[in-house]
């Protein structure tokens, strides 16, 4: 009897698969009708509003918390204090953030793999004062200190990988010591004085005080910036469709770009208000675009989110775990480097209290705060801005309400901890829905 039953669910099978293949177009439908990925395209802005709940259920929050997060501060902080929004404070935040937003940006590498670096901050110190020595002490080019600078932060984030990776010693433990360490390290190049002062005209100088006072800097930048994300977006979306797979419609691209055009001349706007277009901050943005490339567009970056999420299935796909987790290691110290240098720039001196205080605290709480997850596998560089601006809005905010330090160490606290629930609470909904 049920042999009987076997070929006939056997011959019905292969009867759909004949009329499937008779009539190409309806199986075509039936297959675009159960893809939730499709309603969108199918739907319009009904199909919209579908896959946001279907997003919501799943537990997709992506970046939609801390963007949230980020209008509610300003809009509290504007009612306090109508100077929060002027184009003066908002252009010195996005200057200011960008040392600990480089450090940050390293910080993303290393926890998509599930890891901590806790050095970062004290290997920032050690570079800007490895800068300050060469270029004040030894009368080095600027351009060759600061080249030397950041390939020494890199070999430092490198010897921390090869301990982790090859001789299989805890991440937490090594960095732990590397922040130790290398905070000796710059006492001891400083010297007896502890400061070197950095001639404020000179390369490391203008990284943040650098402007583009031409109106055409700003409104020229956001021109090339909408272009080039509708571009790549087009690009991207006709080789899908080339490949057969789900694509954004024309007119979601249309709309991303028209809202990221708003954004983009909005800034520039308020940029011209006051001084003009900061160095730092072009230099920050090509950085975040740039390694933005890397983690989703190569293949190395396809290898990072790999051993994220399973370090024995990478092993088993054919990556050189050992290799990835020392280029890993290695990028966060070149960022680390990097954010060092723009610290330095910021005070114009490199001293003893460099990557020290809430350095490490802000660098890793804006790329958690910014999206990140703690458990490996999930984020962007772009979550090292937005967690940044949340972190530097706050302590600008409070700064213009007088409000005492304790204050602001409680409240980032509060923000990163709530970060941390939704992260948590997002896995597990994921997980419920199959998507983890």
């Amino acid at each position: 009897m049920s042999i009987d039953k076997t070929s006939a669910n056997l011959g019905k099978t292969s009867s759909q698969d004949e009329a499937a293949v008779e009539n190409p177009e309806a199986a075509a439908a039936a297959v675009t009708a159960v893809d939730p990925r499709l309603l969108v395209q199918e739907e319009g802005l009904l199909g919209y509003w579908h896959e946001f709940k279907r997003k919501m259920k799943a537990g997709e929050l992506g970046s939609l918390p801390v963007v949230l997060g980020l209008a509610i501060i300003c809009i509290i902080f504007q009612v306090l204090n109508s100077e929060f929004l002027s184009a003066q404070n908002i252009s010195n935040i996005t200057v200011t953030m960008v040392g600990t937003g480089m450090i940050s940006v390293g910080i993303v590498f290393v926890l998509l793999l599930g890891e901590i670096d806790l050095s970062v901050g004290s290997v920032s110190g050690a570079a800007s004062a490895l800068a300050a020595v060469l270029t004040v002490n030894q009368g080095w080019p600027e351009w060759v200190a600061v080249l030397v600078a950041i390939a020494a932060g890199a070999a430092i984030g490198a010897l921390h990988g090869f301990f982790f990776a090859v001789l299989g010693a805890p991440a937490f433990a090594v960095t732990l010591a590397g922040l130790l360490f290398w905070l000796g390290f710059m006492l001891k190049v400083l010297g007896e004085d502890g400061t070197i002062n950095l001639d404020s005209d000179g390369l490391i100088g203008k990284l943040t005080t650098y402007t583009f006072t031409d109106v055409a800097a700003a409104y020229g930048l956001a021109v090339v910036v909408v272009v080039l994300f509708f571009v790549t977006s087009f690009l991207g979306n006709r080789r899908r469709e080339a490949a057969g797979v789900p694509s954004r419609p024309l007119s979601d691209t249309v709309l991303r770009t028209v809202l990221l055009a708003v954004v983009s001349f909005a800034g520039a706007y308020m940029y011209n208000q006051y001084k003009g277009l900061p160095l730092a901050t072009v230099i920050f943005l090509a950085f975040l675009v740039g390694t933005d490339f890397v983690l989703r567009r190569t293949s190395y970056g396809r290898k990072v989110f790999a051993l994220g999420g399973s370090v024995e299935a990478s092993r088993r796909a054919g990556i050189n775990v050992t290799a990835v987790r020392i280029s890993v290691f290695a990028i966060s110290g070149g960022f680390a480097a990097i954010g060092g240098l723009f610290l330095a720039s910021k005070i114009a001196s490199a001293n003893q209290s460099a990557g020290t205080g809430d350095l490490l605290m802000n660098a890793i709480a804006a790329a958690v705060i910014g999206g990140t997850s703690l458990f490996g596998g999930r984020g962007r560089t772009w979550n090292a801005l937005l967690g940044v601006l949340v972190i530097v809005s706050i302590q600008y905010g409070l700064q213009l309400e007088s409000i005492a330090e304790p204050v602001k160490y409680m409240i980032t606290a509060a923000v990163l901890l709530t970060t941390v629930v939704i992260d948590s609470i997002t896995r597990k909904t994921q997980k419920t829905a199959g998507r983890a």
